[in-house]
């Protein structure tokens, strides 16, 4: 019975003792898995979606010090989708997105705050239209663990926050098509 105690005990420490030294895992974005929506208010009526298909990202996770954490994305803004070509193609021109000019935009974290036991705020610089503009967004950590299929190390978060377009110069049409823009993203990432 000593020996089976001595055993639990011995056993306890060695998981304490990994857990209190891990160290930040990198990962990649699982791009099928992840999105990024947004909306906005049309004419006080409707809110509108769309959306970003085309990103890629990258994050540093530590699961016991999310202050170790920090992430990256890049996104083409030329990609951006509302379902509607006419409306796409406005998007894209000169009045928003210019993707012409500014083909890209980027999002890079300067500090992650752990707010609860799976939530935290994250606070970073978005750049659109080469102008560069620090935001948070509320992030809940979903999971984190080993992929049933992939046998890979996995994680994922949902964040959501709001800017005010206008800020990046993207002034076109406001307030009839409204300044606030609701940014909704899902992230799914795996072990490099």
């Amino acid at each position: 019975m000593k020996n089976f105690i001595k055993g639990i005990l011995a056993s306890s420490a060695l998981a304490i003792s990994a857990t209190s030294y891990a160290e930040p895992v990198e990962y990649e974005f699982d791009t099928v898995h992840s999105q990024i929506v947004f909306k906005v208010n049309h004419l006080g009526f409707s809110n509108s979606f769309g959306k970003f298909p085309t990103f890629r990202g990258e994050l540093t996770f530590d699961q016991d010090d999310w202050s170790k954490s920090s992430t990256q994305v890049e996104v083409k803004a030329g990609s951006i989708d509302l379902q509607n070509k006419k409306w796409n193609d406005h998007m894209t021109s000169a009045d928003f997105f210019d993707v012409e000019q500014y083909s890209k935009m980027s999002f890079k974290s300067t500090k992650l705050e752990k707010t609860g036991e799976n939530t935290g705020v994250l606070h970073g610089e978005l750049t659109i239209l080469d102008k560069t503009q620090p935001i948070k967004l509320d992030l809940t950590l979903n999971k984190a663990g080993i992929h049933p299929m992939s046998e890979q190390q996995h994680v994922g978060f949902s964040a959501t926050g709001k800017i005010k377009r206008s800020e990046w110069g993207m002034t076109y049409g406001v307030p009839a098509v409204a300044d606030d823009v609701h940014i909704m993203i899902e992230v799914e990432a795996s072990a490099k």
